[in-house]
């Protein structure tokens, strides 16, 4: 049986058509942005950062932490800043779990362009559920990533989550 169907992943065509920012899309998701920050598909805002559904994810369901702070380095975070980067980081975990059952995670930050950064000035976070047997050969033979969910739908779905979680 042969199954000739399409993979449909509309969100793409805006990422390959579409205008590149001139600005960095992680900045001015501050909590007074709250209009802004749904667009954005931000599901949380804390004292000194955010976190919000990547946009072009490489799984349902991933997650990026961020401080509202344009920084790119590490050590140039403010103590608060980097203790409320790994608060979240928990939180997160917690909320994908909850909203998701993952079997596992990736966490884990790209340092510089060369490390894979596509924002390489301001930091953020990578948290990525995964689930067994969810690699498949899309990604080796199409260098294509199959995301089951729509990325407004998964962030409506973790925002609830995210409520419900720390209410």
């Amino acid at each position: 049986m042969s199954s000739n169907r399409p993979l449909w992943a509309p969100w793409r065509i805006e990422f390959i058509c579409g205008a590149k920012e001139d600005r960095c899309f992680l900045c001015g998701n501050e909590p007074s942005a709250s209009e802004a920050g749904e667009k954005a598909f931000v599901i949380h805002r804390g004292r000194t950062g955010f976190v919000m559904v990547n946009r072009f994810p490489y799984n349902s369901g991933h997650l990026l932490i961020a401080p509202y702070r344009h920084v790119g380095d590490l050590a140039d975070l403010t103590a608060a800043e980097r203790y409320e980067l790994m608060d979240l980081c928990v939180d997160c975990r917690k909320v994908l779990q909850t909203a998701m059952n993952p079997d596992a995670f990736n966490v884990g930050f790209n340092l510089g362009t060369a490390a894979g950064a596509g924002v390489a000035d301001h930091l953020h976070l990578h948290v990525v559920p995964r689930w067994n047997g969810d690699t498949n050969f899309m990604p080796v033979l199409a260098d294509t990533r199959c995301v089951p969910e729509a990325i407004a739908k998964t962030a409506e779905l973790l925002r609830r989550a995210w409520r419900d979680e720390f209410k």
